[in-house]
């Protein structure tokens, strides 16, 4: 879930910063006052692209910044993190991008730094803007068998399978490696040996790295590290002046004023368990300070142990800011390679016919998956042309199109997800042809559709956050009414946020933000402020009636806020 955004000279947002909270939030304001420039700023924080025009005029930079909650079931997202070495706070993660005068962008993730495409990849787990910019998952067609295994129940099978594929073309692998010449397999042999045997030699414990940065940090600030000791042993128990010596002439005033008056027991009580609590963490200081002591060696000693981490972790890692615990999973694997390339004569046939029985069991598995795929594919089309017919899009059909992949050889024709093609196609105006999507559709139907899609998969899509900038296109009427109503009940599940003009929609939201534009002294400022009460009245009254806010829009606008609840 996106919690907060911070944007600092982007485009005419000067400064601003919003919190957001699960449910349903609308995004209002009069035509040009920069409601999409918000959007622009949420989709460059998640990776999207962007220019030097967004630099607000004057500027050197602009930067936004963002947290995300991670909740413990974002088990791919978790994954993604500990690969890159990036930890969680407490499940909360910032997200940090800027882009400077001469184009150059930065993004860090907590404070890893991260190229765009991999900051991309990681809140794709979590956001979905449909509209005018990026991040739209609906027309990536890669993404169209996510969504029908989700509805078919089929993830989980699917999850199988791919693991059992994975396997498949490794033991393809190895099969490719034992049919190479003599000298190849040699080569290959004394390449694996060589990383077996440089990995045992450097005799890596699991969290070893870890361990050292520790160290390394601790006595590299030696000399730091001793003057804050130094300091808080003296303030807590030097001979004259000390916080401890101060404390104990103050307990002893103290029994003597309970001695005159019962009722300043409780507050002696209180010094007395202080005076002991820091003597206590005085004895333990000075117990630290003497055991604090310089030593260049092992200093020099864990620096050479993580400068051959890290040299390890480059050679044998996907990264040197990947866990030891990769290294040692390549350490593994090298030997079972060496185990099978050394006695490939005798493990060639075995390996032959497992490899047979994986392509038999592989294909059996993929015509069962693929069968699942054509129920659940009529019966996702009929309820999402359902939906879109009561969005404003009657007429118009929508198929998941399946076909078998093109091969006569097992491998290939089964891919990791199994034997099909999948995508979406739609044909927007009656007695046209079905048409891939990103070819046909405007943005308001993208987001329409993608609406439709997302109220189907509700309890079972992982993607969390859906921000909607132009789902109210070419609409009005009672089927305005029904966008606001599937939005508000989606939103029971997912975090919304919502670009809109019209009051039909905005009135259904949890939390209405207004954006509006003023000019001071010339220049000219995008503002953003969340509405309650008498004001967000007043917004809804202006969407109803336009600039002006009349007696008759603002009790219209009561009626219809009142109705919504």
């Amino acid at each position: 879930m996106l919690e907060d955004i911070s944007i600092k000279d982007f485009a005419l947002i000067n400064s601003a910063v919003l919190e957001f909270t699960q449910g349903f939030t609308v995004l209002s304001g009069e035509t040009g006052a920069g409601k999409s420039i918000l959007i622009g700023a949420i989709s460059f924080l998640l990776g999207g692209k962007a220019g030097t025009e967004v630099i607000r005029d004057g500027c050197q930079e602009a930067r936004v910044s963002g947290t995300l909650f991670i909740s413990p079931s974002y088990k791919n997202a978790l994954s993604w993190l500990s690969d890159h070495g990036v930890h969680t706070d407490d499940g909360r993660i910032l997200l940090r991008r800027i882009i400077r005068e001469g184009g150059k962008s930065a993004s860090w993730i907590q404070d890893v730094p991260v190229t765009k495409s991999e900051l991309s990849d990681f809140t794709s787990f979590f956001v979905d803007i449909h509209g005018q910019h990026e991040h739209q998952s609906l027309m990536k067609v890669s993404e169209h068998r996510r969504f029908l295994d989700a509805y078919a129940g089929l993830t989980s099978d699917v999850d199988e399978f791919t693991v059992l594929y994975n396997e498949l073309v490794e033991k393809r692998e190895i099969m490719a490696r034992m049919n190479t010449s003599d000298a190849n397999r040699k080569r290959e042999i004394e390449m694996l040996e060589f990383a077996v045997e440089e990995i045992k030699s450097s005799r890596l414990k699991k969290n070893e790295d870890e361990e050292l940065e520790h160290e390394e940090a601790r006595l590299s600030q030696y000399e730091k590290l001793s003057e804050d000791v130094e300091t808080i042993s003296s303030m807590l128990s030097s001979p004259d002046s000390s916080i401890v010596s101060m404390l104990k002439k103050l307990r002893s005033v103290s029994e003597h004023a309970v001695s005159l008056d019962k009722s300043l027991e409780t507050l002696s009580n209180r010094i007395e368990n202080a005076f002991y609590e820091l003597s206590d963490i005085s004895d333990e200081i000075r117990s630290y300070k003497m055991s604090l002591i310089y030593d260049p060696s092992r200093l020099e000693e864990v620096q050479e142990r993580l400068a051959l981490i890290f040299k390890l972790k480059k050679k044998y890692a996907d990264n040197q800011n990947a866990p030891v615990s990769q290294v040692l999973e390549y350490f593994e694997k090298a030997q079972q390679q060496l185990v099978e390339l050394s006695g490939w004569e005798s493990n060639k046939t075995g390996l032959i016919k497992e490899i047979q029985e994986r392509e038999r069991s592989l294909l059996l598995r993929a015509q069962k998956i693929s069968a699942h795929r054509k129920n659940a594919a009529l019966k996702m089309a009929e309820g999402v042309e359902k939906i879109i017919s009561e969005l404003g899009m009657k007429g118009t059909k929508f198929t998941v199109s399946i076909t078998e992949k093109e091969s006569s050889d097992i491998i290939q024709k089964c891919g990791p997800y199994g034997m099909d093609n999948i995508e979406f196609l739609i044909s927007a105006n009656e007695g046209s042809s079905l048409r891939p999507l990103a070819k046909i559709a405007s943005g308001g139907e993208i987001s329409r559709l993608m609406l439709a899609l997302k109220t189907i998969l509700a309890s079972t899509d992982d993607v969390n956050t859906l921000i909607f900038d132009e789902i109210d296109t070419g609409i009005g009427g009672e089927v305005s009414v029904s966008v606001g109503k599937h939005l508000k009940n989606l939103s029971k599940n997912k975090q919304i946020l919502c670009i809109t003009h019209l009051a039909s929609i905005a009135v259904y939201a949890d939390t209405q933000i207004r954006i509006e534009k003023e000019s001071i002294e010339g220049k000219t400022f995008t503002r953003v402020k969340p509405v309650t009460g008498l004001e967000r009245e007043e917004e809804i009254a202006r969407m109803l009636s336009g600039d002006a806010v009349s007696e008759a829009s603002m009790i219209h606008a009561r009626s219809l806020l009142s109705s919504c609840k």
